[in-house]
């Protein structure tokens, strides 16, 4: 197995980058909408959150390192049997996703921080708040979190749509050079 890209293939680190985000982002997904439900006497009130805000910040570092990886590192050229429109939507589709996970980060952190408490991380550490910026910043922020992470699970399962009518339907090396 090759470590870094190359021309033809996504390396090991980019690999790993791609199928660690996905999982993390859907269990985050999941864990948000089920803590949608918790009440002030369930057990997770507290935990769940704690979690999901410690995961968030870690997929904060994880993104911000897999972009880094990304622009400095050779990317596999597209298939040449693709056409522009497929590329083009390809492209803005990876950017879209990646501009609505910083937004959910962003309004994540806004709405955990407007009462002026920073972030516990996994006990390790404290993110400082920078408190509250706008009057009722945590609904708003929730709001604007809420609408993001719907916005990138679509992205997603366009992208998983996309990759399966590449592979099943295609026969082309699109979802194979992410798996291989």
């Amino acid at each position: 197995m090759i470590i870094k890209n190359t021309n033809s293939k996504y390396g090991l680190i980019s690999k790993l980058f791609h199928w660690l985000s996905a999982l993390v982002i859907i269990g985050l997904y999941i864990m948000g909408k089920w803590m949608e439900d918790l009440d002030y006497y369930s057990q997770w009130y507290t935990d769940a959150p704690f979690w999901h805000k410690s995961i968030g910040i870690m997929l904060l570092s994880l993104t911000i390192l897999r972009l880094g990886w990304k622009f400095s590192t050779l990317s596999p050229e597209p298939i040449k049997r693709h056409n522009k429109t497929i590329k083009k939507i390809s492209h803005i589709t990876h950017y879209l996703m990646y501009i609505l996970l910083f937004v959910a980060m962003l309004s994540g952190y806004l709405i955990s921080t407007a009462d002026g408490r920073g972030i516990e991380v996994f006990n390790l550490f404290i993110l400082p708040s920078i408190g509250e910026l706008i009057p009722n910043q945590e609904d708003v922020a929730g709001e604007v979190h809420e609408l993001a992470t719907n916005g990138v699970i679509l992205l997603a399962i366009i992208h998983i749509i996309g990759a399966l009518k590449h592979h099943f339907f295609d026969k082309d090396e699109t979802l194979i050079r992410m798996l291989k």
